[in-house]
């Protein structure tokens, strides 16, 4: 099974079947198919130029950890909670924050959400937005930033945040409510939605 960069892997307990039983390609395969949602949540969560080698570590600790992966759970919110993990470590060890500007340069430069052929001012209208949102992100508290950082700019969905994340859903909802009702005071403007989970 080959699969492009950021591709989806139809059976993915059958290649985690695979790695364990020595297939190197096999992981190759998941390297390729998650590679690109794991560098933009180092970006987002503060790796700035040093996404890649946090990405590239989390990769190899997931590797290493693969035995104490429990079947039945999704591979990609397991990878990113080592990304953040990994992040936070990188950016405590070098002793500093990353700047604001640094970490909106790197998100807005990574990820080209807009298609070339969009039109110049819608281009850039959404380019302000974004980084409206992030300089909004910056104003709350870490569990909020996360939560809406996975739900929003990861583009993952409750079960998947709350995989990552290590939290119950009722927390995950709970605090996304709280994240949103705070950007919805900084940015009125902006119209950021939970996912029309409130009646859950």
């Amino acid at each position: 099974m080959r699969t492009r960069e950021g591709g989806r892997i139809v059976d993915e307990a059958a290649v985690i079947a695979r790695v364990r039983a020595g297939d190197p390609e096999a992981y190759a395969d998941l390297v390729r198919a998650h590679t690109g949602i794991a560098l933009r949540a180092a970006r987002a969560l503060g790796a700035g130029a040093d996404a890649e080698d946090v990405v590239q570590q989390a990769f190899f600790k997931a590797y290493c950890s693969l035995g104490r992966f429990r079947d039945g759970m999704a591979f990609r919110p397991w990878l990113l909670s080592i990304v953040a993990n990994e992040t936070r470590n990188t950016v405590r060890a070098a002793g500093r924050r990353r700047t604001l500007a640094g970490r909106e340069a790197a998100l807005i430069e990574a990820e080209p959400l807009i298609p070339e052929s969009a039109d110049p001012a819608v281009a850039t209208l959404e380019t302000e937005r974004r980084v409206a949102l992030l300089r909004a992100l910056e104003k709350l508290s870490e569990e909020h930033r996360l939560v809406v950082t996975y739900r929003f700019l990861l583009e993952m969905d409750e079960p998947e945040t709350a995989e990552a994340l290590g939290w119950p859903r009722g927390t995950v909802k709970s605090r996304l409510s709280r994240a949103l009702r705070k950007l919805g005071r900084l940015l009125p403007e902006f119209e950021l939605r939970g996912g029309g989970d409130e009646g859950e």
